[in-house]
């Protein structure tokens, strides 16, 4: 009987050590990644926007997270030979596919102030004068604190 008790009050023990060793950071978890829209009134560029070289453009997105933003960046690239992205909203009408000479590229990374869940990117740009003119990709990616990513495309095109 002395044993018995003697297991059961070792058991009780162990399940005690081991119900306070485990840890339930499931309230705690960021399993949301962040968001970005361009779908707003000052949201710029919209799909199939045409920038004219020389003019200087406001590049406006709304970022949002559920716990706190991180960084943000905007690459702005060619799109001589007609590629896609995964999440490319309006289908513009294409040029002809070409050999790039001069392109416009643009990679800038930035951070967000600290604990900020709601941002509005602004990037002040003036298009090259002496760039190649045509089909190019506006993508804005955002970073939340917590490592998610999210990220955007918009088709515009660069003319004279």
């Amino acid at each position: 009987m002395k044993l018995i008790a003697k297991y059961n009050y070792l058991i009780v023990l162990l399940v005690l050590i081991l119900a306070s060793c485990s840890n339930d950071d499931s309230t705690n978890k960021d399993e949301e990644k962040p968001t970005i829209s361009v779908n707003y009134t000052d949201g710029f560029p919209q799909g199939c926007e045409e920038l004219t070289k020389g003019e200087t453009y406001t590049f406006k997105a709304l970022v949002t997270d559920n716990k706190a933003l991180a960084a943000y960046s905007l690459d702005i690239h060619h799109n001589f030979d007609h590629h896609t992205h995964d999440d490319q909203g309006a289908t513009c009408d294409l040029g002809v596919v070409k050999e790039s000479v001069n392109p416009f590229i643009y990679i800038e990374n930035f951070s967000i102030e600290e604990g900020l869940t709601s941002y509005e990117i602004n990037i002040s740009i003036t298009i090259p004068e002496d760039i190649d003119t045509g089909d190019y990709h506006c993508a804005y990616s955002v970073t939340d604190l917590t490592g998610w990513q999210a990220r955007t495309s918009i088709d515009i095109k660069i003319i004279e």
